[in-house]
């Protein structure tokens, strides 16, 4: 089969995250057909998470090339650049505070940015409840999608915009992620300057970083007057479970990581003890360095379905990048398979390299930076 021009393919996305999202609204602005289709059983049927710092460098850039980086800022929290480390006993390390009208990475909720994508799209775009079963079909296509429900359609480009384990990826690629050793213990905290004045001066209207080593603490402000904090630790990937645990026994876990935090401050401790509601374990997983495949003219991917790193700032941003290449690349090719091509050669090179730098960086979260460190951080923005 010939590769279809663009203009005229049948494209489905996998995926509504920001990277799917970006992706569609990009290739909808040249008029270029689209639909996506996501899991979710609706738009509002689960949270979407935190905080996002989107980078002027590659976030901000697709967000332009969508025409949507004015509503963006209407949204955003320059504010929320604020940036302090601590050590265990609450002492202040480094403490970035933005420059009035600092625009280098403001914070967004994920919610919030994906409702700003949904917005933007044509009516019928998103599809919910469509779970991707399998993908079959020749290397040149069609590809059959064959979802959950029981339903199928064909598509002459395959994007795969749906995450670490992606349904997708495997049609290109037998790369499965590995645990990476540590992992992330989600708390939420509500009504921070009522319910919580200590640990919202603490903290103040960015991000908190605090390690000694062994385990860790990551609080980031939330629009609202939310907070959530990530509890770091080297641990097995089912240590709930090791350790006579279940994962909705809050005061069980709670209690367990008082123990291993016992030589911290009461004042820090308050964000393991404080939270509203149950924790929520978040084991945090990679995909090999670097991490290839074979073209093929009917699959392409972006995000972390490509090129899934530790969680260091810079995951989403690199999906929004991929997603605005990806959609221009198909807007200014003659054909599906030089617009893949294209983007790859690119793409390819460009996350290999991050994530050879970033490899291992999840235990970096654990560790107390040295002085050179705290001085580079004071001048920049983590």
């Amino acid at each position: 089969m010939d590769s279809p021009a663009p203009s005229t393919a049948r494209i489905s996305i996998i995926g509504a995250g920001p990277g799917g999202l970006t992706c569609a609204r990009i290739l909808q602005q040249h008029g270029i057909a689209v639909t996506v289709y996501d899991r979710d059983s609706e738009l509002n049927s689960r949270n979407q998470g935190g905080s996002l710092d989107l980078h002027e460098e590659d976030g901000q850039l697709a967000l332009r090339a969508a025409g949507l980086l004015e509503e963006f800022f209407a949204l955003a929290r320059l504010e929320g650049q604020e940036m302090r480390q601590l050590d265990p006993a609450g002492r202040v390390l480094a403490h970035h505070l933005p420059a009035e009208g600092e625009t280098n990475r403001p914070e967004i909720d994920r919610g919030q940015l994906r409702d700003l994508l949904l917005r933007s799209l044509a009516a019928g775009t998103v599809q919910w409840g469509r779970t991707l079963q399998s993908l079959g079909g020749p290397a040149n296509g069609p590809r059959t999608l064959t979802f959950t429900d029981g339903t199928s359609v064909e598509a002459d480009l395959v994007i795969g915009a749906d995450g670490a384990f992606s349904r997708v990826r495997t049609a290109v690629s037998p790369a499965t992620p590995r645990y990476t050793g540590v992992s992330f213990l989600e708390a939420w905290f509500d009504d921070m300057e009522h319910a919580h004045p200590e640990l919202s001066r603490l903290v103040g209207n960015g991000s908190a970083h605090i390690a000694d080593g062994e385990r860790g603490l990551f609080a980031q402000r939330n629009s609202g007057g939310h907070m959530r904090v990530y509890i770091l630790q080297r641990v097995p990937v089912d240590w709930i479970a090791a350790n006579g645990l279940r994962p909705e026994d809050t005061e069980g876990i709670r209690a367990h990581l008082l123990g291993e935090y016992a030589a911290w401050s009461p004042q820090i401790l308050r964000m393991i003890t404080d939270n509203d509601g149950a924790y929520v374990d978040r084991p945090l997983f990679a995909l090999p360095v670097p991490h290839t495949w074979e073209h093929s003219p009917s699959v392409a991917l972006l995000g972390d379905a490509a090129h899934l790193m530790p969680p260091l700032g810079v995951g989403v941003n690199l999906a929004m990048l991929d997603a605005g290449e990806l959609a221009l690349a198909l807007a200014h090719s003659s054909t599906i398979d030089d617009a893949v091509r294209s983007y790859e050669k690119t793409m390819l090179p460009r996350s290999a390299e991050m994530a050879q730098m970033l490899e291992g960086g999840a235990e970096h979260l654990l560790f107390v930076p040295d002085p050179d460190e705290i001085a580079r951080f004071e001048q920049t923005q983590p």
